[in-house]
Protein backbone atom coordinates (compact mmCIF):
# COMPACT_ATOMS: atom_id res chain seq x y z
CA UNK A 1 0.00 0.00 0.00
CA UNK A 2 2.99 2.31 -0.32
CA UNK A 3 2.62 5.54 -2.25
CA UNK A 4 5.01 8.09 -3.78
CA UNK A 5 4.32 11.49 -5.27
CA UNK A 6 6.72 13.41 -7.53
CA UNK A 7 5.75 17.07 -7.90
CA UNK A 8 7.65 18.87 -10.65
CA UNK A 9 7.75 22.65 -10.21
CA UNK A 10 8.18 23.32 -13.92
CA UNK A 11 11.18 25.55 -14.63
CA UNK A 12 12.22 26.06 -10.97
CA UNK A 13 15.96 25.51 -11.33
CA UNK A 14 18.51 26.16 -8.60
CA UNK A 15 21.68 27.20 -10.40
CA UNK A 16 23.53 26.73 -13.67
CA UNK A 17 24.48 23.16 -14.54
CA UNK A 18 28.19 22.40 -15.05
CA UNK A 19 27.68 22.44 -18.84
CA UNK A 20 25.52 25.59 -18.91
CA UNK A 21 28.04 27.39 -21.13
CA UNK A 22 27.29 24.92 -23.92
CA UNK A 23 23.68 26.08 -23.82
CA UNK A 24 24.32 29.80 -23.48
CA UNK A 25 23.05 29.77 -19.90
CA UNK A 26 26.01 30.91 -17.81
CA UNK A 27 24.61 32.95 -14.92
CA UNK A 28 21.16 31.41 -15.00
CA UNK A 29 19.97 30.64 -11.47
CA UNK A 30 16.20 30.67 -11.33
CA UNK A 31 15.64 30.48 -7.58
CA UNK A 32 18.78 32.40 -6.62
CA UNK A 33 18.19 35.24 -9.05
CA UNK A 34 14.49 35.53 -8.24
CA UNK A 35 15.37 35.70 -4.53
CA UNK A 36 17.81 38.53 -5.18
CA UNK A 37 15.43 40.34 -7.52
CA UNK A 38 12.60 40.47 -4.96
CA UNK A 39 14.88 41.42 -2.07
CA UNK A 40 14.61 38.05 -0.36
CA UNK A 41 11.92 35.38 -0.60
CA UNK A 42 9.46 34.54 2.16
CA UNK A 43 8.84 30.81 1.77
CA UNK A 44 8.56 29.52 5.33
CA UNK A 45 7.26 26.04 4.57
CA UNK A 46 9.76 25.27 1.81
CA UNK A 47 12.46 26.68 4.08
CA UNK A 48 11.38 24.34 6.87
CA UNK A 49 11.54 21.43 4.43
CA UNK A 50 15.18 22.27 3.66
CA UNK A 51 15.11 24.48 0.56
CA UNK A 52 17.60 26.92 2.07
CA UNK A 53 19.92 24.03 2.92
CA UNK A 54 20.35 23.21 -0.78
CA UNK A 55 21.82 26.56 -1.84
CA UNK A 56 22.14 30.12 -0.58
CA UNK A 57 18.85 31.88 -1.31
CA UNK A 58 18.17 35.42 -0.10
CA UNK A 59 15.49 35.31 2.58
CA UNK A 60 15.40 31.50 2.80
CA UNK A 61 17.59 30.60 5.74
CA UNK A 62 19.00 27.08 6.12
CA UNK A 63 16.81 25.14 8.55
CA UNK A 64 18.54 23.96 11.73
CA UNK A 65 16.33 20.84 11.79
CA UNK A 66 14.70 20.44 8.36
CA UNK A 67 11.53 18.37 8.14
CA UNK A 68 12.77 16.71 4.95
CA UNK A 69 15.87 15.47 3.18
CA UNK A 70 17.50 17.86 0.72
CA UNK A 71 19.83 17.93 -2.24
CA UNK A 72 20.00 18.84 -5.91
CA UNK A 73 20.15 16.94 -9.18
CA UNK A 74 22.41 17.60 -12.16
CA UNK A 75 21.00 17.05 -15.67
CA UNK A 76 22.68 14.44 -17.85
CA UNK A 77 20.32 14.25 -20.84
CA UNK A 78 21.04 16.46 -23.81
CA UNK A 79 18.68 19.43 -24.03
CA UNK A 80 16.80 21.51 -21.51
CA UNK A 81 13.12 21.01 -22.21
CA UNK A 82 10.28 19.47 -20.23
CA UNK A 83 10.31 16.22 -22.17
CA UNK A 84 14.01 15.57 -21.56
CA UNK A 85 13.68 16.54 -17.90
CA UNK A 86 10.69 14.32 -17.15
CA UNK A 87 12.13 11.40 -19.10
CA UNK A 88 15.37 11.70 -17.17
CA UNK A 89 13.49 11.64 -13.86
CA UNK A 90 11.81 8.46 -15.12
CA UNK A 91 15.14 6.84 -15.98
CA UNK A 92 15.74 7.62 -19.68
CA UNK A 93 18.67 9.74 -20.91
CA UNK A 94 18.73 11.52 -24.25
CA UNK A 95 22.08 11.33 -26.03
CA UNK A 96 21.16 13.98 -28.57
CA UNK A 97 19.04 17.07 -28.07
CA UNK A 98 15.78 17.37 -29.96
CA UNK A 99 16.04 19.64 -33.04
CA UNK A 100 15.19 23.32 -32.76
CA UNK A 101 14.30 25.85 -35.45
CA UNK A 102 15.61 29.36 -34.70
CA UNK A 103 14.57 30.52 -38.20
CA UNK A 104 11.25 28.67 -38.42
CA UNK A 105 10.48 25.31 -40.00
CA UNK A 106 11.67 24.30 -43.50
CA UNK A 107 9.29 25.15 -46.34
CA UNK A 108 8.78 21.49 -47.25
CA UNK A 109 7.71 20.63 -43.70
CA UNK A 110 5.23 23.51 -43.63
CA UNK A 111 3.83 22.64 -47.06
CA UNK A 112 3.36 18.99 -46.10
CA UNK A 113 1.54 19.95 -42.91
CA UNK A 114 -0.78 22.25 -44.87
CA UNK A 115 -1.44 19.53 -47.45
CA UNK A 116 -2.26 16.89 -44.86
CA UNK A 117 -4.55 19.12 -42.81
CA UNK A 118 -6.28 21.00 -45.63
CA UNK A 119 -5.63 24.46 -44.19
CA UNK A 120 -3.01 27.07 -44.99
CA UNK A 121 -0.25 28.13 -42.61
CA UNK A 122 0.66 31.61 -41.45
CA UNK A 123 3.42 32.73 -39.12
CA UNK A 124 6.12 30.06 -38.98
CA UNK A 125 8.03 32.37 -36.68
CA UNK A 126 9.96 32.15 -33.44
CA UNK A 127 8.37 34.02 -30.58
CA UNK A 128 6.26 34.22 -27.45
CA UNK A 129 2.88 32.55 -27.93
CA UNK A 130 0.85 35.50 -26.69
CA UNK A 131 2.72 37.92 -28.96
CA UNK A 132 2.41 35.57 -31.95
CA UNK A 133 -1.33 35.19 -31.44
CA UNK A 134 -1.77 38.96 -31.08
CA UNK A 135 0.16 39.43 -34.32
CA UNK A 136 -1.45 36.75 -36.47
CA UNK A 137 -4.80 36.20 -34.74
CA UNK A 138 -6.83 38.64 -36.87
CA UNK A 139 -5.54 37.02 -40.06
CA UNK A 140 -6.25 33.56 -38.68
CA UNK A 141 -9.84 34.57 -37.92
CA UNK A 142 -10.28 35.84 -41.50
CA UNK A 143 -8.65 32.93 -43.30
CA UNK A 144 -8.95 29.92 -41.02
CA UNK A 145 -5.25 29.18 -41.57
CA UNK A 146 -3.15 27.63 -38.85
CA UNK A 147 -0.79 29.88 -36.88
CA UNK A 148 2.51 28.01 -36.66
CA UNK A 149 5.32 29.08 -34.36
CA UNK A 150 8.20 27.74 -32.32
CA UNK A 151 10.70 28.89 -29.68
CA UNK A 152 14.19 28.07 -28.51
CA UNK A 153 12.70 24.76 -27.36
CA UNK A 154 11.99 21.82 -29.65
CA UNK A 155 8.30 22.58 -30.21
CA UNK A 156 5.92 22.76 -33.19
CA UNK A 157 3.12 24.96 -31.86
CA UNK A 158 -0.22 25.34 -33.65
CA UNK A 159 -2.60 28.10 -32.60
CA UNK A 160 -6.22 28.45 -33.71
CA UNK A 161 -9.22 30.45 -32.53
CA UNK A 162 -11.76 28.13 -30.94
CA UNK A 163 -14.62 29.88 -32.76
CA UNK A 164 -12.86 29.42 -36.13
CA UNK A 165 -11.41 25.92 -35.85
CA UNK A 166 -13.13 23.30 -33.67
CA UNK A 167 -10.94 21.88 -30.93
CA UNK A 168 -11.24 18.36 -32.29
CA UNK A 169 -9.87 19.53 -35.64
CA UNK A 170 -6.99 21.32 -33.94
CA UNK A 171 -6.12 18.18 -31.99
CA UNK A 172 -6.31 16.06 -35.14
CA UNK A 173 -3.97 18.48 -36.88
CA UNK A 174 -1.52 18.18 -33.98
CA UNK A 175 -1.69 14.41 -34.20
CA UNK A 176 -1.04 14.65 -37.93
CA UNK A 177 1.99 16.84 -37.27
CA UNK A 178 3.22 14.40 -34.64
CA UNK A 179 3.03 11.54 -37.12
CA UNK A 180 4.86 13.41 -39.89
CA UNK A 181 7.60 14.93 -37.71
CA UNK A 182 10.14 12.13 -37.80
CA UNK A 183 13.93 12.34 -37.95
CA UNK A 184 15.58 14.65 -38.77
CA UNK A 185 12.58 16.79 -37.78
CA UNK A 186 11.60 14.71 -34.73
CA UNK A 187 10.69 17.66 -32.51
CA UNK A 188 10.10 16.97 -28.85
CA UNK A 189 6.52 18.23 -28.72
CA UNK A 190 3.67 19.33 -30.94
CA UNK A 191 1.49 21.70 -28.92
CA UNK A 192 -2.12 22.74 -29.53
CA UNK A 193 -2.56 26.38 -28.53
CA UNK A 194 -6.26 27.30 -28.77
CA UNK A 195 -7.35 30.85 -27.99
CA UNK A 196 -10.48 32.98 -27.84
CA UNK A 197 -11.42 36.66 -27.90
CA UNK A 198 -11.18 39.52 -30.36
CA UNK A 199 -8.20 41.39 -31.88
CA UNK A 200 -6.41 43.26 -29.15
CA UNK A 201 -7.90 41.03 -26.47
CA UNK A 202 -7.00 37.43 -27.33
CA UNK A 203 -6.51 34.95 -24.50
CA UNK A 204 -5.25 31.38 -24.60
CA UNK A 205 -7.59 28.79 -23.11
CA UNK A 206 -7.03 25.82 -20.81
CA UNK A 207 -7.52 23.46 -23.76
CA UNK A 208 -3.81 23.26 -24.56
CA UNK A 209 -2.60 19.77 -25.37
CA UNK A 210 0.94 18.46 -25.86
CA UNK A 211 1.75 15.64 -28.28
CA UNK A 212 5.17 14.34 -27.31
CA UNK A 213 7.44 11.93 -29.06
CA UNK A 214 7.36 8.52 -27.36
CA UNK A 215 10.11 7.71 -24.84
CA UNK A 216 13.11 6.01 -26.40
CA UNK A 217 13.55 3.42 -23.64
CA UNK A 218 11.83 1.79 -20.69
CA UNK A 219 10.67 4.30 -18.09
CA UNK A 220 9.73 4.03 -14.45
CA UNK A 221 6.12 4.30 -15.59
CA UNK A 222 6.50 1.31 -17.90
CA UNK A 223 8.04 -0.74 -15.11
CA UNK A 224 5.28 0.16 -12.66
CA UNK A 225 2.64 -0.74 -15.22
CA UNK A 226 4.27 -4.13 -15.81
CA UNK A 227 4.28 -4.74 -12.06
CA UNK A 228 0.62 -3.77 -11.71
CA UNK A 229 1.37 -0.63 -9.70
CA UNK A 230 -1.08 2.23 -10.33
CA UNK A 231 0.13 5.46 -11.90
CA UNK A 232 -1.62 8.82 -12.09
CA UNK A 233 -0.57 12.17 -13.53
CA UNK A 234 -1.47 15.78 -12.94
CA UNK A 235 -0.94 18.38 -15.65
CA UNK A 236 0.89 17.65 -18.91
CA UNK A 237 2.79 14.59 -17.66
CA UNK A 238 0.89 12.06 -19.75
CA UNK A 239 1.45 14.17 -22.86
CA UNK A 240 5.21 14.25 -22.18
CA UNK A 241 5.25 10.44 -22.19
CA UNK A 242 3.00 10.22 -25.27
CA UNK A 243 0.29 8.75 -23.06
CA UNK A 244 2.39 5.65 -22.40
CA UNK A 245 1.70 3.98 -19.04
CA UNK A 246 0.06 7.05 -17.48
CA UNK A 247 -3.09 9.17 -17.67
CA UNK A 248 -3.29 12.69 -16.28
CA UNK A 249 -5.84 15.03 -14.83
CA UNK A 250 -5.28 18.05 -17.06
CA UNK A 251 -5.25 21.41 -15.31
CA UNK A 252 -5.33 25.04 -16.40
CA UNK A 253 -3.01 26.47 -13.76
CA UNK A 254 -1.16 25.75 -10.55
CA UNK A 255 -4.24 26.22 -8.36
CA UNK A 256 -6.07 23.47 -10.23
CA UNK A 257 -2.94 21.33 -10.19
CA UNK A 258 -2.52 21.67 -6.43
CA UNK A 259 -6.16 20.71 -5.94
CA UNK A 260 -5.71 17.62 -8.14
CA UNK A 261 -2.62 16.65 -6.14
CA UNK A 262 -4.58 17.09 -2.92
CA UNK A 263 -7.34 14.85 -4.26
CA UNK A 264 -4.91 12.08 -5.17
CA UNK A 265 -3.20 12.19 -1.78
CA UNK A 266 -6.60 12.07 -0.09
CA UNK A 267 -8.02 9.19 -2.11
CA UNK A 268 -5.47 7.02 -3.93
CA UNK A 269 -4.97 3.66 -2.22
CA UNK A 270 -1.44 3.10 -3.54
CA UNK A 271 0.97 3.77 -6.40
CA UNK A 272 2.66 6.78 -7.96
CA UNK A 273 1.54 10.33 -8.62
CA UNK A 274 3.64 12.23 -11.19
CA UNK A 275 2.52 15.87 -11.23
CA UNK A 276 3.61 18.96 -13.13
CA UNK A 277 2.79 22.50 -11.97
CA UNK A 278 3.28 24.56 -15.11
CA UNK A 279 2.65 28.20 -14.13
CA UNK A 280 6.23 28.89 -13.03
CA UNK A 281 7.39 28.13 -16.56
CA UNK A 282 4.47 28.88 -18.86
CA UNK A 283 2.95 31.94 -17.22
CA UNK A 284 5.99 33.61 -15.67
CA UNK A 285 9.38 32.23 -16.71
CA UNK A 286 8.76 32.56 -20.43
CA UNK A 287 7.43 36.08 -19.90
CA UNK A 288 10.26 37.30 -17.64
CA UNK A 289 7.66 38.03 -14.97
CA UNK A 290 9.65 38.03 -11.74
CA UNK A 291 6.80 39.12 -9.42
CA UNK A 292 4.51 36.52 -10.97
CA UNK A 293 7.12 33.80 -10.56
CA UNK A 294 7.65 34.69 -6.92
CA UNK A 295 3.90 34.81 -6.39
CA UNK A 296 3.58 31.27 -7.74
CA UNK A 297 6.28 30.12 -5.32
CA UNK A 298 4.40 31.76 -2.46
CA UNK A 299 1.17 30.09 -3.59
CA UNK A 300 2.77 26.66 -3.57
CA UNK A 301 4.52 27.32 -0.26
CA UNK A 302 1.17 28.19 1.33
CA UNK A 303 -0.39 24.97 -0.02
CA UNK A 304 2.43 22.67 1.08
CA UNK A 305 1.37 22.13 4.74
CA UNK A 306 -2.08 21.03 3.62
CA UNK A 307 -0.58 18.45 1.28
CA UNK A 308 1.81 17.16 3.93
CA UNK A 309 -0.99 16.82 6.48
CA UNK A 310 -2.73 14.33 4.18
CA UNK A 311 0.27 12.02 3.81
CA UNK A 312 -0.08 8.52 5.23
CA UNK A 313 2.43 6.42 7.13
CA UNK A 314 3.99 4.88 4.01
CA UNK A 315 4.03 7.95 1.74
CA UNK A 316 6.99 9.73 0.21
CA UNK A 317 6.57 13.12 -1.45
CA UNK A 318 9.31 14.57 -3.65
CA UNK A 319 9.60 18.16 -4.86
CA UNK A 320 11.85 18.88 -7.83
CA UNK A 321 11.95 20.52 -11.28
CA UNK A 322 12.68 19.58 -14.89
CA UNK A 323 14.95 22.50 -15.96
CA UNK A 324 15.36 26.17 -15.20
CA UNK A 325 13.52 29.19 -16.58
CA UNK A 326 15.14 32.23 -15.03
CA UNK A 327 12.81 35.23 -15.42
CA UNK A 328 15.59 37.68 -14.52
CA UNK A 329 17.75 37.00 -17.59
CA UNK A 330 17.22 38.60 -21.02
CA UNK A 331 16.29 35.18 -22.42
CA UNK A 332 12.67 34.04 -22.28
CA UNK A 333 13.64 30.42 -22.81
CA UNK A 334 14.48 27.43 -20.62
CA UNK A 335 17.84 27.38 -18.86
CA UNK A 336 20.30 24.51 -18.38
CA UNK A 337 20.19 24.29 -14.58
CA UNK A 338 20.44 21.88 -11.72
CA UNK A 339 17.13 21.26 -9.97
CA UNK A 340 16.21 21.17 -6.29
CA UNK A 341 15.40 17.91 -4.55
CA UNK A 342 13.29 17.80 -1.39
CA UNK A 343 11.94 14.55 0.07
CA UNK A 344 9.16 14.67 2.64
CA UNK A 345 6.95 12.24 4.52
CA UNK A 346 6.82 10.32 7.78
CA UNK A 347 9.41 7.69 6.77
CA UNK A 348 11.97 10.33 5.76
CA UNK A 349 15.12 10.71 7.79
CA UNK A 350 16.15 14.39 7.44
CA UNK A 351 19.59 14.28 5.88
CA UNK A 352 21.61 15.79 3.04
CA UNK A 353 21.22 13.86 -0.23
CA UNK A 354 24.09 15.69 -1.90
CA UNK A 355 24.43 16.60 -5.56
CA UNK A 356 22.93 13.69 -7.46
CA UNK A 357 24.67 13.09 -10.78
CA UNK A 358 21.41 12.63 -12.69
CA UNK A 359 17.68 13.28 -12.34
CA UNK A 360 17.29 9.51 -12.81
CA UNK A 361 18.32 8.92 -9.20
CA UNK A 362 14.83 10.10 -8.24
CA UNK A 363 13.11 7.55 -10.47
CA UNK A 364 15.41 4.81 -9.16
CA UNK A 365 14.51 5.75 -5.58
CA UNK A 366 10.78 5.69 -6.30
CA UNK A 367 11.19 2.33 -8.01
CA UNK A 368 12.85 0.87 -4.94
CA UNK A 369 10.24 2.38 -2.61
CA UNK A 370 7.40 0.90 -4.68
CA UNK A 371 9.18 -2.46 -4.80
CA UNK A 372 9.94 -2.77 -8.50
CA UNK A 373 13.45 -3.68 -9.74
CA UNK A 374 13.63 -0.78 -12.22
CA UNK A 375 16.48 1.69 -11.65
CA UNK A 376 16.86 3.08 -15.19
CA UNK A 377 19.96 5.24 -15.54
CA UNK A 378 19.93 6.18 -11.87
CA UNK A 379 21.06 5.05 -8.45
CA UNK A 380 18.55 4.88 -5.62
CA UNK A 381 19.20 7.08 -2.61
CA UNK A 382 16.51 5.33 -0.56
CA UNK A 383 19.06 3.97 1.94
CA UNK A 384 20.03 7.58 2.76
CA UNK A 385 16.39 8.61 2.94
CA UNK A 386 14.62 6.01 5.00
CA UNK A 387 15.82 4.25 8.13
CA UNK A 388 15.59 0.48 7.71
Amino acid sequence: MRRAAIIVLDGVGIGAAPDASSYGDVGSDTLGNVARAVGGMDLPNLAAAGLGNIAALDGVEPAFAPTGAWGLMVPQSAGKDSTAGHWEIAGVHLGKAFPTYPHGFPADVVAEFARRTGRGVIGNVVGSGTAVIDRFGPEQMRTGDWILYTSADSVFQIAAHEAVVPLDELYRACQTAREMLVAPHDVSRVIARPYVGQPGAFTRTKNRRDFSIAPTGETLLDALKSAGVSRAGVGKVDDLFAGRAIESTHTANNAEGIEAIRKWISEAPSGLLFANLVDFDQAFGHRNDVPGFYGALRQFDAALPGLLALLREDDLLFLTADHGNDPTTPSTDHARECVPLLALGRPVRPAPLGARSTFSDLGATVGEWLDVPFRGRGTSFLPQLVAR
